[in-house]
């Protein structure tokens, strides 16, 4: 029987593959996590930062010589706790809540990385983000998230959307309230339906999505499922499933008080008492 792996070897550990010339694929936690190094003339960003275990900073300067940012697609740890190994990271107003709710002291001395004070951009919808001869267009479509930020790559016909669409679930539970960010389920269905529309919009400027989790690259039809998702629980006749089929989730705390709800190849986390 083998040693158990260390915290380092779990949360960062990276390996890499290219998309194109100048943008490469990251993947952590055992290829369950996506992260996105794009380049430009003048610089790179690389889009989400993972837990902090793993300089992520040094392993892109290993794949482009260009000066390298970052940019959150929302402040949940798993994407935006590596920040500080940035000295500039462009993300929204509200990550620090999202990030607060989620960080893990005993993983990470966030204190002790190299920038603890790094140069916040905050960014908002309709703001762009420009590498030289590469434009990033931004959306603010949080829903999961109080933070989340979609980055549109027209030029490279990809859209990165974080958390807000995946090919397996989104969480759609309380993570992050506070009096300002109150969980109000039909809202946040309603809004998030609403962002989906707003992606789809712009359909013609992409060809895949980009997530965060569990797949890359994802076709433009999943944006139409999640819709038909959102839409189905807004009427009051969503498909229900009681087993979440998520080894992690399932051991939550919160796992009795979830279910998934599905409509195609959509799905979400959602509290049983919300649908109630």
């Amino acid at each position: 029987m083998g040693k158990e792996p260390t915290p380092q070897e779990i949360f960062g550990t990276f390996v890499n593959w290219k998309y194109d010339e100048h943008t490469w694929i990251i993947t952590g936690l055992g290829g369950s996590l996506y992260m996105y190094l794009l380049e430009g003339e003048n610089s790179a960003l690389l889009i989400d930062t993972a837990y902090g275990l793993g300089d992520l900073k040094a392993y892109c300067e290993k794949l482009t010589d260009k000066p390298v940012f970052a940019a959150d697609t929302h402040g949940h740890l798993d994407h935006s706790g590596g920040n500080g190994f940035f000295e500039k990271v462009y993300l929204h107003e509200d990550y620090r809540m999202d990030f607060e709710a989620t960080r893990d002291d005993r993983l990470v001395d966030y204190g002790s990385l190299p920038f603890p004070d790094y140069q916040k951009v905050y960014l908002k919808e309709g703001d762009t983000i420009d590498l030289g001869g590469r434009v990033l267009g931004v959306f603010d479509i949080s829903a999961h998230s109080n933070s989340s930020l979609a980055f549109l790559d027209a030029s490279h016909r990809l859209l990165f959307c974080g958390d807000e669409l995946e090919s397996t679930q989104v969480l759609m539970y309380p993570i992050a309230t506070d009096e300002a960010h109150p969980h109000d389920f039909p809202k946040k269905i309603a809004r998030h339906k609403a962002n989906m529309e707003k992606l789809l919009a712009r359909g013609n400027d992409f060809d895949f999505c980009c997530p965060g989790h569990n797949g890359a690259l994802l076709a433009k039809e999943y944006i139409e499922d999640f819709i038909g998702l959102d839409e189905s629980i807004l009427a009051g006749h969503p498909v229900v499933e009681e087993k979440l089929n998520h080894p992690y989730i399932e051991m939550d705390p919160i796992a009795p008080r979830l279910c998934r709800v599905r409509y195609k190849k959509a799905s979400f986390f959602v509290l049983k008492e919300d649908l109630l």
